[in-house]
């Protein structure tokens, strides 16, 4: 069974959301990003641009700007970046009241990021080893307050990453998750992204420390085909691990994306799968679509495969979460939400990746837009 059905979110009625209680809570790091901004390549510029980027801190922010309240949770140095960390979530509309305060001498993650164009790739370089985000721990944070009226507790993959990469001892981050669930309301989901990072840790080690967290605690899972093909081997209906990994693939069939779902709920007991899928036809130009699937087996996919004239990736993930979120909060019938969520995910990413920088600075009357758009046309000169 397919839920069908358009939907005007500028007709959503929030008023059940209290912007004193957020419904959506997350954690994770946030990083200064530096682009150069002279068209040099990063080695030679002299001036670059800063902002900030995170998986999870785009999505809070994402959410906060279609309307329903969200809080960010982070570890950040006592210095004049971690304020702008603090300042650019509550401009946006995030509760950051949590954020955890460290010595304004630890560092805080960077990125230096060079945006490519056909044939030239991008290039990113990490440097987030000890990052004080990294150090976020059990005791630190008052997680019953936190989660006291929230819906939903968000996480990805990256974050319990950091402690592999920075060479821990302890999970810090994974403690506190823990520390979280066990006080969260029973009504509260959690969601994940897996968002593997081979840059953060082996295939080995997230596979260690993601199962049982995934199996035990996760409601909610947004992965991609390519993660659980390299990670466990999965394939996706006719098509093997083997050509996953490789590209080596052709059209995505319903049957295909409804096997691939079916066996992560047989692996891991999921509520709900939500799949990202990107077809990267050059640099700058690329396809997408999305696909949820229930454990009951009721599945919505993306009515199109739609393109997008990219100006910066980076952050079109989180953002098409953002919008996924919306539609599970929003609709009391979790197909129903499903459905909406996999349209406002798909229309908030396009806009969000025509963007430069991670933030999706986006507001709901042009996401509605672009859906009506999707489904109505337009835009198209007629003859007279």
């Amino acid at each position: 069974m397919q839920p069908s059905g358009s939907f005007d979110i500028l007709k959503d009625d929030l008023s059940s959301f209290d912007a004193r209680r957020p419904a959506l809570v997350t954690f994770g790091e946030v990083m200064v990003r530096d682009t150069p901004a002279d068209s040099e390549r990063p080695e030679r510029t002299r001036l670059v641009h800063l902002s900030m980027a995170g998986s999870e801190y785009t999505l809070a922010i994402g959410v906060a700007r279609l309307g329903i309240p969200s809080a960010y949770i982070t570890r950040v140095p006592d210095n004049p970046y971690g304020r702008a960390v603090r300042n650019i979530a509550r401009e946006n509309g995030v509760a950051v009241e949590r954020i955890v305060w460290a010595p304004k001498t630890e560092p805080i993650g960077r990125i230096i990021y060079e945006i490519g164009r056909t044939p030239r790739r991008d290039v990113a370089v990490y440097q987030r080893q000890g990052s004080a985000a990294s150090r976020l721990d059990a005791g630190m944070v008052d997680w019953a307050a936190a989660l006291r009226e929230a819906r939903l507790f968000h996480t990805s993959g990256i974050s319990f990453g950091l402690a592999r990469h920075s060479g821990y001892e302890r999970n810090f981050l994974l403690d506190a998750f823990r520390e979280a669930l066990a006080v969260k309301p029973d009504s509260c989901r959690v969601g994940l992204d897996f968002n593997y990072r081979s840059t953060l840790w082996s295939a080995q080690e997230a596979r260690d420390c993601m199962t049982p967290i995934v199996a035990e605690h996760v409601d909610f899972l947004i992965t991609t085909i390519e993660d659980m093909a390299a990670l466990y081997g999965m394939g996706c209906g006719r098509y093997s691990a083997r050509q996953i990994v490789d590209g080596d693939i052709g059209p995505l069939e319903d049957e295909d994306l409804q096997a691939f779902a079916r066996e992560i709920h047989s692996r891991f007991q999921t509520r709900l799968v939500a799949i990202t899928i990107r077809y990267p036809d050059s640099f700058e130009q690329h396809r997408w679509e999305s696909a949820a699937v229930l454990r009951d087996g009721t599945f919505f996919r993306s009515p199109a495969i739609r393109p997008v004239t990219l100006w910066d990736r980076l952050g079109g993930g989180d953002t098409w979460n953002a919008g996924f979120y919306y539609g599970l909060l929003t609709e009391e019938c979790e197909a129903r939400g499903m459905a909406k969520g996999v349209r406002v995910g798909d229309a908030a990413t396009r806009l969000q990746q025509t963007l430069m920088f991670d933030l999706p600075i986006l507001d709901k009357a042009e996401v509605q837009a672009l859906m009506k758009a999707d489904i109505e046309g337009g835009g198209k000169r007629t003859a007279r």
